[in-house]
Formats: structure tokens, sequence, C-alpha cells
């Protein structure tokens, strides 16, 4: 009997902001891909908004602390959506071999 894969847990969320899996044997296939180049530019945008934030913090005005505050939030969330859809995928692989 062979075990089911792992649903992978999307970079994204649904419309309601709940969670989107995706249930498949194919690892390449044209979600797959889609999912890995997003969770790439959250990381990659997250990386940039860290570099931002630190030269921008020390003499910021209120204003722009909040719409800084806001975007790490954002940044934040995304990477650990991607961490834990990694870790998952991690754990299934390890479980398999």
């Amino acid at each position: 009997m062979t075990q089911s894969p792992e649903p992978r847990l999307l970079p994204w969320s649904g419309p309601e902001g709940k969670p989107c899996y995706l249930i498949t044997d194919d690892d390449g296939g044209p979600v797959s891909r889609l999912a890995d180049t997003t969770e790439s530019t959250q990381l990659g945008m997250g990386l940039e908004l860290l570099a931002h934030a630190r030269s921008l913090l020390p003499d910021a005005p209120n204003g722009e602390l909040r719409y800084l505050a806001e975007r790490l939030t954002e940044c934040l969330a995304d990477v650990l959506r991607v961490a834990e859809s990694r870790g998952r995928r991690l754990q299934a692989f390890d479980s398999v071999n």
C-alpha cells in the first residue's frame, strides 16, 4: 500500500483568509512551481523590507513607522507560512526515507 502524499500548504490564503492546500503526486506540476516562485518572491520581499526597516527606524516619523510595521507584519505572516509548509514537506520526506 502506498502512502498518499502530505498536502502542501500553499503560500497564499483563500478568499476568507483560510489556508490553501495542494494535494498532488507531482512535485513539478504548474501549481507547485507557482507556489515555489511565490515563496521565493515572498522571502525576497521580506529581506528587502527588513533592510529598509533597519535603515528607516533610527529617524522615522510615526506615520512611516506604522506603514513599516504593517508591511513587516504581512511579510512575517508570509515567511511563517513558507516555513510551516517547508517543515511539513521535510517531515513527510523524512517519514518516507
